[in-house]
C-alpha cells in the first residue's frame, strides 16, 4: 500500500509539473513602439500568444502602435511567464468616432458651425427647390444618406444638400447714383452678383451715353435693404444731370 501510495504520488506530481510548465521561465518581451501586426512571429517563437483589448485614440502614432501591454517586460517588471500565456496589448487608432448630428432642416449657417464644432469638414451642393431656400434637404457620408447617430470618424467630409430657390443668397443694393453709365457697369462687375439695364434720357451718341450721369436705379437704393443675388438693376442716366436729390 506504502508503495502503491508513492507511485500515486510521484505520478500525479510529474503530471502536475508537466502540466503546469513548472520551473519554466519565459522572458516577456518589450513589444511596446511596435506594429501589432508585427509581433506575432516573436510571440510564436516564445511560444506565447496574444490579444488586443483595446484601441486608445492617439493621432501622433501610425495606427496599431503597441503603446501599454500586460504583463509589462521583463526587463522593466523581473516578471518571467511559462508557454502559452497571453499578452495584451492595447493600441493606437489615429481616428476617434463622433456621433452624426441631425441637420435636415437646419439653416447652411447653423449646420456648418456644427460639423465645425464636432470636428467635421463640410462641403456644400444645392439642390433646386420652391421650399427650404436655405436649409439643408439631405447630409450624405461617402456617398450615401447618413441618419442621425451614426458614428464617424473625426475630421470626415459631410456632404450637405441645401435648398435653393434660384433667387439667390440676398445681398445689399449698391448705390449708382451719380455715376455714370459705364461707371456703374464696372461697379457691377466688381460685385459680380448683378444684372445691369442702362436707360439714357436723351442719348443719341457716344458721347451722350460717356457724358450722362445716373439720376435713379430700379430697385432704389435704400441703406440696409437688401435683394437677391443675380437681380437685374435698372438705372435712368441723362445728359442734364444736376446733382440735386439721392447723394452718392
Amino acid at each position: 500500500m506504502l508503495l502503491a501510495y508513492l507511485i500515486i504520488v510521484s505520478v500525479t506530481v510529474f503530471y502536475l509539473d508537466s502540466y503546469t510548465n513548472h520551473g519554466q521561465r519565459i522572458s516577456v518581451p518589450n513589444m511596446i513602439g511596435k506594429n501589432v501586426n508585427d509581433v506575432k512571429s516573436t510571440l510564436e517563437e516564445l511560444g506565447l500568444q496574444y490579444e488586443v483589448l483595446d484601441s486608445i485614440y492617439d493621432p501622433s502614432k501610425p495606427s496599431g502602435t503597441i503603446i501599454d501591454q500586460d504583463p509589462d517586460p521583463t526587463m522593466f517588471s523581473q516578471v518571467y511567464v511559462k508557454e502559452s500565456r497571453i499578452i495584451r496589448f492595447r493600441v493606437s487608432k489615429k481616428s476617434r468616432l463622433v456621433e452624426m448630428p441631425s441637420l435636415v432642416d437646419k439653416s447652411q449657417r447653423f449646420a456648418e458651425s456644427i460639423l465645425e464644432n464636432r470636428g467635421l469638414k463640410c462641403i456644400i451642393q444645392f439642390k433646386e427647390t420652391n421650399e427650404a431656400n436655405g436649409a439643408v434637404l439631405e447630409q450624405r457620408y461617402k456617398g450615401k444618406s447618413v441618419r442621425e447617430g451614426a458614428r464617424i470618424p473625426i475630421g470626415s467630409t459631410i456632404v450637405l444638400i441645401v435648398g435653393k430657390n434660384g433667387q439667390g443668397e440676398p445681398v445689399d443694393i449698391p448705390n449708382l447714383y451719380g455715376l455714370t453709365i459705364f461707371e456703374a457697369k464696372d461697379r457691377l462687375a466688381t460685385l459680380g452678383s448683378f444684372g445691369f439695364l442702362p436707360v439714357c434720357e436723351g442719348c443719341l451718341t457716344y458721347e451722350d451715353s460717356l457724358a450722362s450721369r445716373i439720376e435713379s436705379q430700379s430697385p432704389e437704393y435704400i441703406e440696409g435693404i437688401q435683394i437677391p443675388a443675380g437681380s437685374t438693376i435698372t438705372v435712368y442716366a441723362t445728359k442734364n444731370f444736376t446733382g440735386d436729390g439721392q447723394n452718392p
